[in-house]
């Protein structure tokens, strides 16, 4: 067996002002799958995260939805540069979000992170595997 898609679903407040800072730091929507309870952040052709309104989220789980600081998951996705890594991070920062951590370099990984406007972790990360430590 092979997955040939994922879907990340993570609650919000707010579906419009979700899907306006994610278009503001470089992500496209999904319209078809969008609408005022949900929307569908591209990732890429195959890696969606889908924004649910805390409400619509809740019939799809009969676990309450986490409220106030606490962190039921951390997202982390990889990006083709570390400029494109900081370009992501100071695009989130610049749109409400804010940094997590100063960024790292472990020389084979650079990763920088940001808590995006509804609290959810992103570690964004570029892996060199050339750079791979060998063991």
């Amino acid at each position: 067996m092979k997955i040939n898609q994922i879907y990340v679903n993570l609650p919000v407040k707010d579906i419009q002002k979700t899907k306006e800072f994610w278009t503001k730091i470089g992500f496209s929507i999904n319209e078809q799958i969008s609408d005022e309870k949900a929307v569908c952040v591209v990732m890429n052709d195959n890696i969606y995260v889908m924004f649910l309104t805390e409400e619509y989220f809740q019939t799809f789980s009969e676990r309450p939805v986490p409220k106030g600081d606490t962190t039921q998951v951390l997202v982390a996705i990889g990006l083709n540069s570390r400029e494109e890594v900081d370009q992501v991070v100071n695009a989130a920062v610049e749109n409400g979000a804010y940094q997590h951590e100063e960024a790292q370099d472990h020389g084979w990984m650079y990763q920088n992170s940001f808590w995006d406007i509804d609290g959810h972790g992103w570690n964004v990360i570029f892996v060199d595997a050339s750079q791979f430590p060998q063991a």
